[in-house]
């Protein structure tokens, strides 16, 4: 008995010392066993319907637009504020590009509704807008010095009926084709494409290892063991390329590739199948948290965000404009709105007035969720995307169970208090 005893802390210590050779964020495994229990409780629920090639690709597509906009909202709360108009300033985004795609540069230009080029205007046109109402709240912020819960609390209001007033009210669409591909499934890469998307992305993340691996031989940093290190690039890769054959696995059905077919003048082949694949919302997805990433990181810009939201009087006192600073985050937050809204109308293949509705309450959660701290100066930006995802899968998993839409959002708010009080409980512990 007191052998049992006796090696039960040799264990203990044996598995830490496992996790601190690996160097694992134990928040980042919480939240991916979080996301793991959800998808099995769901999968239960609804008969094995939940855990499906077809429906993990539309939830992959669902979470692209909140997921976008979490990841500016990582830098926003870090420096201490709060945006509460993101899901307002969606739709004025929205209905910039809807009405610029369908009616003002149609107008200005003399091109016709259908041509590719009105979709690239009407994207940078919602950019431009994004940014420039971001800021603009940024410098009242900023300069002004008006708390930004006030700020964003009143742009909710505005911005939201601004929307309204651009399109009169009314449903704009169907939008551009070449618009569209950013939607999801009217986009999609393919199998091959989303092959060879997906070799080099693991390729990438090997390369990522090895080259942090190196600068820190370089200057001298402790290492993880060769093994520790293969065994971390090994799981990237089995999660890239497992990624990959899921979204592969989602065929085509035979009703959509006939009518693809017969508008060529040509038959379905016998036999013949397709894959949707990776869609293009989610590889803009991914080169914005890759951006987002290199700027927290790599940037000085970066360092100013962390620095202010660790002790702004510091920061300010080390020479960091913080005023300008606050622009300039709340201008990025607008153009990453702007991307959301890119996606989510095209997703729709039209603008509503409806669009982005609440979708502040699902950006704040996903950030919080992520580990994004709202005293400030602790944040990342894959945290923000893995907490979209997994509020993304609450909602449809509720969804597919049959809960009412007003419990989904009382479900929805819990879970945003429980996660602030996990957050405090465990910061807690890790200060103490």
């Amino acid at each position: 008995m007191s052998d049992a005893v006796s090696d039960r802390p040799n264990q203990t210590g044996k598995r830490r010392s496992l996790f601190n050779k690996l160097e694992l964020d134990l928040r980042l495994l919480g939240m991916v066993g979080a996301f793991v229990l959800i998808c099995l409780l769901f999968n239960i629920l609804t008969g094995g319907q939940f855990v499906t090639p077809r429906n993990l690709f539309n939830l992959t597509i669902q979470t692209v637009s909140v997921a976008i906009m979490a990841t500016g909202m990582v830098f926003i709360i870090v420096t201490r504020h709060i945006d509460l108009a993101v899901g307002a300033l969606l739709a004025t985004c929205s209905a910039v590009m809807a009405m610029t795609q369908t009616s003002w540069a149609v107008d200005l230009l003399g091109l016709a509704p259908g041509h590719p080029m009105l979709a690239w205007i009407a994207i940078v046109a919602g950019v431009i807008v994004g940014a420039l109402i971001g800021g603009f709240q940024g410098f009242i912020v900023g300069y002004l010095s008006v708390p930004s819960f006030i700020v964003t609390l009143g742009g909710l209001l505005v911005w939201r009926n601004v929307a309204w007033y651009l399109t009169s009210g009314q449903t704009i669409g169907p939008l551009n084709e070449t618009f569209q591909l950013f939607g999801g499934i009217n986009g999609t890469l393919g199998a091959t494409g989303s092959w060879i998307a997906g070799i080099v992305a693991a390729a990438a993340a090997l390369f990522a290892l090895f080259n942090a691996r190196r600068a820190k031989m370089r200057h001298d940093f402790p290492v993880k063991p060769v093994w520790a290190e293969a065994l971390v690039g090994a799981i990237f890769v089995v999660v890239i390329l497992g990624f990959i054959a899921i979204l592969n696995a989602y065929q085509v059905p035979e009703r959509v590739l006939a009518r693809q077919f017969e508008a060529q003048g040509l038959e379905v082949p016998a036999g013949y199948t397709a894959s949707y694949g990776l869609p293009i919302s989610v590889l803009l997805l991914i080169a914005v948290a890759v951006v987002m990433t290199v700027i927290a990181r790599k940037t000085r810009f970066g360092r100013y965000i962390f620095a202010t939201g660790g002790n702004p009087d510091a920061a300010e006192l080390s020479g960091i404009d913080t005023r300008a600073l606050t622009v300039k985050v709340f201008a990025l937050m607008g153009v990453l709105v702007a991307l959301a809204a890119l996606v989510a109308s095209s997703r729709l293949t039209f603008h509503s007035n409806d669009i982005g509705t609440l979708d502040e309450l699902r950006v704040i959660a996903a950030a919080v969720i992520g580990g994004t701290a709202l005293a400030g100066g602790v944040g990342t930006i894959y945290g923000a995307i893995l907490g979209a995802l997994i509020m993304q899968s609450l909602q449809s998993g509720m969804a597919m169970v049959g809960v009412d839409a007003p419990l989904q959002n009382i479900v929805v708010g819990t879970v945003l208090v429980l996660a602030v009080l996990i957050d405090i409980i465990y910061r807690r512990r890790v200060e103490g």
